[in-house]
This record gives C-alpha cells, sequence and structure tokens, in this order.
C-alpha cells in the first residue's frame, strides 16, 4: 500500500484530533476546524479521517447511536475503550480478559480465527455526580 500524502488538510484534520479531548465525530472536527477559519470540506475530513484509522493514528468506535467516532490514538496494537456517554472522556482498557472471554465463546460454539470489536460505554464520575 503506498503511503498516504500528507497533505495541508490531512495535516489540519490530524492537529485538531489530537487536541480534541476524547472521540468526536467528522461533523464535529469540521465544525471546530471551521471555526478556527479552515476552508477544509467535510468529505475531504471524512477521507483524512478514515485514512487515519488505517495507518492506525486514529482509533475510531461506533457510538451507541451509530455514528462513527475518532480520537486520535494513544495506544498502539488491538485494544478496547470505556467512554463517558455525556462528556466523551475516554479510559483505554487494556484486552486480555476480553481475548480470553472471546476465544472461549467462538470455541464453544466450534469457531475459529475469532475478531471482535468491543467498547463499553457508560458515565464517567463526574458526570454521574451532576446526575
Amino acid at each position: 500500500m503506498q503511503p498516504k500524502r500528507n497533505t495541508w488538510q490531512r495535516e489540519a484534520v490530524r492537529v485538531e484530533l489530537h487536541a480534541a479531548s476524547g472521540f468526536v465525530s467528522a461533523q464535529d472536527l469540521h465544525r471546530r476546524l471551521k471555526a478556527d477559519g479552515s476552508t477544509v470540506g467535510l468529505a475531504t475530513v471524512y477521507r483524512a479521517l478514515a485514512s487515519l484509522a488505517d495507518t492506525g493514528e486514529a482509533d475510531t468506535l461506533q457510538s451507541p447511536e451509530g455514528e462513527a467516532l475518532f480520537r486520535s490514538c494513544e495506544t498502539t496494537g488491538h485494544h478496547h475503550h470505556l467512554v463517558c456517554r455525556s462528556c466523551g472522556e475516554t479510559k483505554e482498557l487494556a484486552s486480555t480478559v476480553v481475548e480470553d472471554w472471546a476465544s472461549r465463546v467462538g470455541a464453544e460454539h466450534g469457531y475459529t480465527e475469532i475478531g471482535h470489536v468491543v467498547d463499553l460505554f457508560g458515565l464517567c464520575p463526574d458526570c454521574a455526580k451532576r446526575g
């Protein structure tokens, strides 16, 4: 696969994503870029985010509402997330328990080469206090 060319638009998306706290949608990131005076288009934001996710520079997950969310990746390798539904605060979780569970469940049903996506959503302690 050819390495992606680092255009000013892709770099702007990378920088803004890194500045965001927690996961953000492409639309939210686009609004932030526009507020900062950028002329980058929404379709370009989507392409840049997909490219950053493909290269491991961004994490991506699907919100409970079905929207793709992204954030600057802090951990290389397979991992999972605990995400606050209110403020978006995110904790990266070690995957060993989930890996063991997924392998065990797959084996119980005769499946091999098990893959999975597991992200947990709830309220962080601060948001839970605010009620």
